[in-house]
């Protein structure tokens, strides 16, 4: 079981996927117009495949538990490498970088509740913290008018955001179960290579049912979208995804949860230098919630060290 523990190098671990996904929510808005999204994050991962291929070839041979443990492994796949990002930049095409960090803040609130499901306590300061961050996400889902909220219309990009907020929760929890053997689990590269096998036929299904029924716009072959690409396979996908599972091994996902609440805070600092996008007054407001949620759960956990 996670120790709960936080110590320097686990906030470190936890502290630089909220930046890769910030940053990875500035390049799909970037390329919103150059690329259809659910396409993007099929070429995403055959780079990151190819990518990982020298690293960890040996997962991909007879007797590494590969193909005995793949209904667990198309389960994380499709959450994973299939929904989660594919999802987030559909929601970037009607959607902002803030707005959409800022949805994916109710994290800790989909960890909790996934979490009872897997029998985890739950304390009073956490659903004190779990609060606040859906306060936080109910400011920007109304952007700051609170009429708005009983008559509340949400834009597709919040929806979708939304579901991949409740995948990704999903897949957290399920990386904390037994079952793998040490053969995928003894090396970062050759998990996430096995994550990567299973989820690459749900992205690649989703990409063509993309092509077929939504009419997406033509692709913009170029430097600029390899260039892009290259970052995200890179950065937010084999970087963030080391350090997250990582981090999750080390405290667990409910507390992890609560570090990609840093996300909002890297998607306005990125969003003003790049996109030139500055937040508005009920930014602020929200981003105060979910910076009290973090502070009300860390003290939970700083009480159990």
């Amino acid at each position: 079981m996670p120790s709960q523990r936080l110590t320097p190098s686990t906030v470190a671990l936890l502290t630089l996927p909220p930046l890769m996904w910030a940053s990875n929510a500035i390049v799909g808005r970037l390329v919103a117009g150059m690329i259809p999204p659910v396409l993007l994050n099929f070429l995403r991962w055959v780079l990151v495949f190819a990518l990982l291929l020298p690293l960890a070839a040996a997962v991909l041979r007879r007797g590494s538990g590969l193909w005995e443990h793949r209904r667990g492994l198309l389960l994380l796949g499709l959450l994973s490498v299939g929904c989660y990002n594919a999802l987030q930049y559909l929601a970037l095409q009607t959607s902002t970088p803030i707005n959409v960090t800022l949805v994916g803040s109710s994290l800790p609130v989909w960890m909790l509740a996934i979490g009872l499901l897997f029998g985890a306590p739950v304390s009073r300061l956490q659903l004190l913290g779990a609060a606040l961050s859906v306060a936080g996400v109910l400011v920007v889902l109304a952007r700051g008018e609170a009429q708005q909220l009983l008559q509340l219309r949400l834009v597709p990009g919040d929806l979708y955001m939304l579901a991949a907020t409740l995948a990704w929760a999903a897949y957290s929890w399920l990386l904390t179960r037994p079952g793998y053997p040490a053969s995928l689990r003894a090396h970062w590269a050759g998990f996430l290579m096995a994550q990567v096998v299973f989820g690459l036929p749900w992205a690649g299904a989703f990409a063509l049912g993309e092509a077929l029924w939504m009419a997406p716009v033509a692709t913009a072959w170029g430097w600029p979208l390899a260039g892009a690409l290259l970052y995200i396979a890179l950065g937010p996908s084999l970087t963030a995804y080391l350090c997250w599972g990582a981090g999750v091994r080390r405290v667990g996902p409910s507390t992890a949860g609560f570090f990609a609440n840093l996300t909002p805070l890297f998607a306005v600092l990125l969003s003003g230098l790049v996109l030139h996008e500055p937040p508005r007054p009920y930014h602020a407001f929200a981003f105060a919630l979910i910076v009290g949620g973090i502070v009300v759960s860390s003290r939970r956990s700083a009480a159990g060290t």
